[in-house]
């Protein structure tokens, strides 16, 4: 499919994506949580369509691009899907392959400052596109996810080197290292949207990263909570190259999340990090060194205690949580893990209810 012609389907029928509720997963119009989607537009979005990361200069990403849209597709926001599509697509779809470049800053030339794309970020976005087109007559969406799914198998899958199953690289490019060792994020593998983009594009090798991804969540758990990077060699996980982080911060918070919204209540790395964080003292910990056993950061905004909450209500079997209500006072990352913790309590653990 063409760029442009997928563009001018959006401007010249921008509500035909369908009516709010028409996907399974869409909280109706009157759902509370809306009050908290309306917070986040008015934090987070722009009027054309563009999230903005205010702790990175305003900048947008592939990231918040994806995070957006999935987020707009369950709350059955049609104006605003629309918007991101659009923005997204015109922005953001200038490689030559099907996936999308990373970062863009308001005051560069060319705004388009780093080409590469991140895989989360192309993830998040297919499975928005899918949540759209599910039930509608938008098969423009389906294939525009079909072909980011498929682009992600061919350039973003690699075997690991230690012969267990298939690794999600970060990116197409920088992540391979001399020697066969790969450079891994864990909080990238977000086993349901695998497999509902795999189901949906009917490509049964994307669904097989979603069981891998739990393998190797579960593999590090082993050892603490999972952090943000690793190195994938033929021996096993090891630390990761200089400049990456090694221990458990704000990059890995979203493993235990994922884990929460994808139903996996024995998740090891779910149970390696409400373990950490009770040992800890309870509160917000962003960043926690799993060698000496210490927390290096915590965090006041609200969305690093909501994860915290759900995660220990999900892990324990609790029925009521903490989870602090939406603040629109917290920045675009905080608020949108505080948007999508959430969604994942009134979707899949409704037993957590915030009290």
């Amino acid at each position: 499919m063409k760029r442009r012609t997928f563009l001018g389907g959006l401007v010249a029928t921008p509500m035909m994506i369908g009516p709010a509720g028409a996907a399974s997963a869409t909280f109706a119009e009157d759902h509370p949580l809306q009050a908290s989607w309306r917070a986040w537009k008015r934090v987070c979005l722009s009027p054309e369509g563009r999230v903005i990361d205010g702790f990175q200069g305003g900048a947008s990403h592939s990231e918040g691009q994806g995070y957006g849209l999935t987020l707009a597709a369950h709350f059955g926001d049609i104006q605003a899907a629309n918007s991101i599509i659009a923005w997204t697509e015109a922005n953001l779809a200038v490689r030559g392959d099907s996936l999308l470049a990373w970062l863009w800053r308001p005051d560069s030339q060319p705004r388009v400052v780093d080409r590469n794309n991140a895989s989360d970020g192309d993830l998040f976005y297919a499975w928005g596109l899918v949540m759209l087109a599910r039930g509608r007559n938008r098969p423009e969406l389906l294939e525009r996810a079909r072909q980011i799914a498929a682009d992600l198998l061919r350039h973003c899958r690699v075997r690991n080197p230690s012969g267990q199953g298939w690794l999600l690289l970060p990116g197409a490019s920088g992540f391979l290292r001399e020697g066969g060792g790969v450079v891994i994020n864990p909080s990238y593998i977000m086993p349901r949207a695998i497999e509902e983009v795999a189901a949906a594009t009917r490509l049964p090798d994307l669904a097989e990263m979603a069981e891998d991804g739990r393998r190797l969540w579960a593999d590090l758990a082993a050892r603490g909570p999972v952090p943000d990077w690793v190195l994938a060699t033929a021996s096993g996980y090891g630390p990761p190259p200089q400049g990456f982080s090694p221990r458990f911060g704000y990059e890995a918070i979203r493993v235990p999340l994922f884990a929460v919204w994808s139903g996996e209540a024995t998740s090891p790395a779910l149970r390696s990090y409400v373990a950490a964080i009770a040992s800890a003292g309870g509160d917000a910990v962003t960043v926690y060194d799993p060698v000496t056993k210490t927390v290096v950061e915590r965090s006041a905004h609200a969305g690093y205690a909501a994860v915290a909450a759900l995660a220990g209500c999900v892990a324990l079997g609790g029925a009521g949580s903490q989870m602090p209500v939406f603040a629109d006072t917290q920045p675009y990352y905080p608020a949108t893990l505080h948007l999508m913790a959430l969604v994942a309590q009134a979707q899949v653990f409704p037993r957590c209810v915030p009290i």
